[in-house]
């Protein structure tokens, strides 16, 4: 009525009103989104200032992102220098180096638009793992990042992640490892044949072998028995369809995470959803027939030997079991068990193998130490026997060389968790959302923990066990700490102890000529140019040590 009392039509106050509308929403969009890239991290900024917190400045959107890849790029560039150096954190953590040394071990970076707190206190990430811990959780990674490393036990939270580690924690508990260590041990042994039947070059009696590669296949087969069981052969497939998905997810780290970016049709996305689709057919098909065949293999003959629990059986087990009706549903489903295989293969497989290659490099450069685990090894299992699971804990001195390599050398060398709520922390008022970033390896080489001694090889720190390594208990935490501290770290030292014993029964070994100290980080912690050392078979499996 109004409208036609003014001479304006209908159509155009509907118009109008369409247009004030969505102008309205862009201005909304727009205020938001700027509140977001600019406002609230010059807001969190003055904060954390205000607490005498400071750190490099904020960019608009890409924060500190290109700094600390242009640093790692940078520091990546040339070998450690001295090749015997074991000084890595300015190469492998390089912007946290730089940036520790202008604003203290506790400052203030950005990801993007995201505030991450760096925390290098051990009593402040006692708090945050421990004593506060339900005020802290793990942060989301990028989404590459979770497709490979699956929705399991390491990003999962609250009843659900409980749920799983109870039912998980039985194939963990050294019984059932014990029932592991002749399959593994074979799996080591198959490939010491093979390193001891390869060609002598020009003469010589030793022979260059690039460790990483090896162990990464010894560690994906133990992995596998251990999560298939006797599904081996189907989960060796899975398993090498999702080591072609680790190519993607190494590609996330540095990137902005821009939303919506994943669901992209672009030729990245699409492979990395066509092996995704495959990983999980198959994993699909395998739950299906250790399923029909669960029956058979709980009602098995009277008997029978003791078989060791598989990850595959047991959640098959947790997912039928019925459950009281006055309880939550808790069981683990299809897709459940498809996220778990994922993840432990991932964790699993990538930690053990980087664990052996860093050890053996390290006890191939200290040969005294060699020598000490290589006499303790033929005198506590013999010179050729695979060592049983009691023999493998009488192992001393190569537990500390472990102990010292994982100080050192560390698979993942930071961890960072996000504050569900605001919280104090040391004093400190951390903000709703706020990051924390834990430089593991930082940690691990602080000289006011460790001694002036913190950057060198020195396993016999150790000697008191890890409780008295260090002058805070929590500067050594190679595995995590608390609740959700790895599950698997039990079977990561069995599976190393076994290996290494295997190996120094049959070989002396040191670093090969071709070998460049260049220890960097692609998710985990890995040397850049391989890590090739010279093997020399030993007479009689090592009797002329003895």
């Amino acid at each position: 009525m109004v409208a036609e009392m003014c001479g304006w039509p209908w159509r155009w106050v509907l118009l109008l009103a369409a247009a004030a509308a969505t102008a309205a929403l862009i201005l909304a969009s727009a205020f938001k989104l700027l509140n977001a890239l600019w406002w609230k991290p010059r807001g969190v900024t003055e904060h954390f200032a205000k607490q005498g917190i400071r750190g490099p400045p904020y960019r608009f959107f890409i924060g500190n992102l290109r700094e600390m890849v242009d640093s790692m790029v940078e520091a990546s560039s040339k070998p450690m220098t001295p090749q015997s150096s074991h000084n890595i954190l300015p190469r492998v953590l390089s912007f946290y180096h730089h940036w520790k040394k202008i604003y203290g071990s506790t400052f203030l970076l950005w990801c993007g638009p995201t505030a991450r707190l760096v925390v290098a206190d051990p009593e402040l990430i006692r708090e945050i793992f421990i004593s506060r811990a339900e005020f802290f959780e793990r942060y989301e990674s990028h989404p590459l990042v979770r497709r490979l490393e699956g929705e399991g036990l390491v990003s999962l939270r609250g009843e659900k992640w409980a749920h799983h580690r109870k039912v998980l924690t039985p194939t963990f508990h050294m019984d059932n490892l014990k029932l592991l260590v002749p399959m593994i041990g074979k799996t080591v042994i198959e490939m010491l044949d093979k390193w001891a039947a390869m060609p002598f070059h020009g003469g010589n009696t030793e022979v260059e072998i690039d460790v990483s590669d090896w162990f990464q296949r010894v560690t994906e087969d133990a992995i596998t028995r251990t999560a298939f069981g006797r599904s081996y052969e189907d989960g060796k497939a899975v398993f090498r369809l999702q080591a072609q998905q680790m190519v993607f997810a190494a590609e996330a780290f540095g990137m902005v995470l821009v939303p919506g970016y994943r669901f992209l049709p672009t030729k990245k996305n699409r492979s990395s959803w066509k092996l995704d689709k495959q990983i999980r057919r198959k994993l699909e098909r395998l739950i299906g027939r250790r399923t029909s065949a669960l029956e058979d293999e709980e009602h098995k003959a009277e008997g029978t030997p003791t078989i060791a629990k598989d990850l595959l059986g047991l959640m098959i087990s947790a997912g039928s079991c019925p459950r009281r009706s006055d309880l939550p549903p808790a069981s683990i489903s299809a897709r459940d068990i498809v996220e778990e295989c994922k993840t432990f293969f991932f964790a699993g497989k990538q930690t053990t193998s980087n664990l052996l290659t860093w050890t053996t490099v390290l006890l191939a450069m200290h040969q005294e130490w060699q020598e000490r685990a290589r006499l303790e090894v033929l005198q506590v299992c013999g010179s050729r026997d695979i060592p049983s699971r009691d023999q493998l804990t009488k192992l001393k001195t190569l537990g500390m060389i472990l102990n010292e390599s994982l100080r050192l050398y560390p698979p993942a060398v930071a961890t960072i968790r996000r504050a569900k709520a605001n919280v104090d922390l040391g004093g400190c008022n951390i903000p709703r959302g706020t990051e924390l970033l834990i430089p593991i390896i930082a940690v691990h080489h602080d000289p006011s923990m460790w001694g002036p001694d913190a950057a060198q090889f020195n396993p016999g720190r150790f000697s008191e066990g890890v409780a008295h390594a260090a002058r805070n208990p929590t500067a050594f935490i190679p595995f995590g700490l608390g609740a959700r501290k790895c599950i698997g770290q039990n079977l990561a030292l069995m599976e190393a102890r076994l290996t290494l014993a295997l190996i120094l029964q049959r070989f002396s070994f040191r670093p090969s000529p071709s070998y460049i100290h260049a220890p960097t980080v692609l998710m985990l912690l890995y040397p850049q140019y391989g890590a090739p050392i010279l093997f020399r078979p030993l007479p009689s499996g090592g009797d002329a040590f003895l």
